[in-house]
């Protein structure tokens, strides 16, 4: 099982009722230096308590509170002492549970909305205008707060927008806080953590090394663990965390499957063994990878072949590293750089629906002989790069866009060929070449290439006709993967990289820009 860290002093507990922005909330309390936890909503209100969190939010969720089926909470968690922050879905179940009401009205508000705070002064409120943008998500509205709370805010269509008990010490808004349209979000949260539920803002991402150090250390014993290193940020600090942690009991495998961009098994074998000094095991594999995903198209079957022979991978390697090793160093543990986003996108958040399986998470083999080390795996990108910095990792790593663990093989739209990977590995490289040039890196979080491998189209190349595949350029914005916009790139900047791809790289003659935010779509096309 992946070693968890366990509660914090000062941990609040996220209660997920099925939205996938519980793990944004989680994530905006951790900026603000307060470490916190994801439970699901159908966990009892006494093991909740058990953990002896300093303060509880209830998520938002899809629901509405009268459903059949719906999510509901014990109202002892409300009797409990400890301070509770509902929003959205949290907020109409703790006004229901408590004895107030919430009616369908028929009046529904969806987006940017502006809320009319009452209680200029309140504990949420304090320091914010008396009117401000929100950004709203429901159809049931409250229209009595329950007894003995003070109604702090409304908008035009919804009398009991944000209630405040302060004697009870439970707080709810009907907004969505954790967004970045509610504009003044970060503060309302920031006041009922340090104002409502008086934590100190004490936790910072060397909080997170020392207590995984630790879990990795008892997890692990006095056995060696193998990690597989994919050239991407994730692995390298993963690596590098458990590295810190059991220093020679770690060997890195580095698979050369044939499927990484142009360049990255060179930089991989020496940048990070050069900043980090770990053992590292390179490992061709190249043919077996062709051979095990030839005539597969389907892009789950690609990310779960990928998976397995990645596990096949490390446990012939796991024989040769048993044979190298000390009598009584057992190889038991595979270490990865899953994240929370990882998880959540493979159904593994309570009530999210399996969007895509990660080879960390879904595409694994029921037959793993590992014991997996996800040293990463309550964390978001942003904050495993920080990680990554604490830990003295070069800066070529920690701020290197992000890249699938299957590589470009899910970024060949059809079946997998060498003669594709090479016409994708060009493609992707003036992309890269470009960005760089321009000094985007920073401004693009990253941006696909991506293969039309089963497309073709009509182009005019050497006053000759042409009939090539398109290539998709896929630049996006994010923080932390779970939302994405596509980025607005200068135009000249996109004609230089069509003009390369069509004259450089071979039967290519279309470039097309995919401009989808997530959601709908996702980064990665398959």
């Amino acid at each position: 099982m992946p070693a968890v860290p366990p509660a914090a002093p000062d941990a609040v507990l996220v209660v997920d009722f099925g939205a996938q922005y519980a793990q944004l909330i989680a994530r905006r309390v951790r900026e603000a230096r307060v470490y916190s936890e994801i439970v699901p909503s159908t966990m009892p209100v006494a093991e909740m308590l058990a953990k002896n969190p300093k303060a509880i939010i209830l998520s938002g969720g899809p629901s509405s509170v009268y459903a059949q089926g719906a999510p509901t909470v014990d109202r002892a968690l409300f009797e409990a002492g400890v301070p509770v922050f509902g929003m959205c879905y949290g907020f109409q179940l703790m006004a229901t549970t408590l004895g107030g009401t919430v009616d369908n009205t028929g009046s529904r508000e969806y987006g940017r909305t502006v809320l009319h705070v009452s209680k200029t002064g309140s504990t949420l409120f304090e320091g914010t205008p008396a009117e401000q943008q929100v950004w709203m998500s429901h159809g049931d509205a409250c229209s009595a707060a329950p007894e003995g709370f003070t109604v702090t805010g409304s908008t035009d269509v919804v009398p009991v927008a944000a209630f405040e008990n302060d004697e009870k010490k439970l707080y709810g808004v009907q907004h969505h806080p954790e967004v970045l349209h509610s504009t003044h979000g970060q503060q309302v949260l920031e006041h009922f953590l340090y104002r409502g539920a008086g934590i100190e803002p004490t936790w910072t991402t060397g909080n997170v090394i020392e207590e995984q150090v630790a879990a990795i250390r008892e997890q692990v014993g006095g056995s060696r663990a193998i990690c597989g290193l994919s050239g991407g940020v994730d692995s390298a600090v993963a690596a590098a965390l458990v590295q810190k942690a059991i220093g020679s009991q770690l060997t890195c495998v580095y698979v050369d499957h044939g499927l990484m961009r142009k360049g990255e098994t060179e930089q991989v074998e020496k940048d990070f063994v050069a900043a980090t000094g770990v053992q590292l095991k390179v490992v061709d594999a190249q043919e077996r990878f062709l051979a095990a995903l030839a005539g597969v198209s389907d892009p789950e079957q690609k990310r779960k072949i990928i998976g397995r022979e990645f596990i096949r991978v490390f446990e012939q390697a796991q024989a040769e590293i048993i044979a190298e090793a000390e009598p009584g160093e057992p190889v038991e543990f595979l270490v990865q750089g899953t994240l929370y986003p990882d998880v959540v996108e493979s159904g593994g958040g309570s009530g999210t629906a399996n969007i895509k399986s990660h080879h960390n998470v879904g595409g694994l083999p029921e037959d793993l002989e590992f014991s997996l080390v996800e040293p990463l795996r309550q964390l978001f990108k942003d904050e495993v790069r920080m990680v990554g910095q604490e830990l003295g990792l070069p800066e070529e790593i920690v701020q290197r866009q992000p890249f699938p663990g299957p590589g470009l093989g899910i970024r060949i739209v059809g079946d997998i060929t060498r003669e594709r990977l090479d016409l994708l590995r060009e493609a992707d490289a003036i992309a890269r070449e470009e960005l760089t040039a321009a000094g985007l890196d920073r401004d693009i979080w990253q941006c696909p290439v991506v293969l039309l491998a089963d497309v073709r189209s009509v182009g005019v190349q050497g006053d000759g006709r042409t009939y090539g595949h398109p290539i998709v350029l896929r630049p996006v914005s994010s923080e932390d993967a779970m939302t994405a916009d596509w980025t607005r790139m200068p135009y000249d900047v996109l004609a230089k990289i069509s003009t390369r791809i069509t004259n450089e790289v071979s039967d290519v003659n279309r470039v097309v820009l995919d401009v989808t935010s997530k959601p709908p779509g996702t980064i990665e096309w398959e």
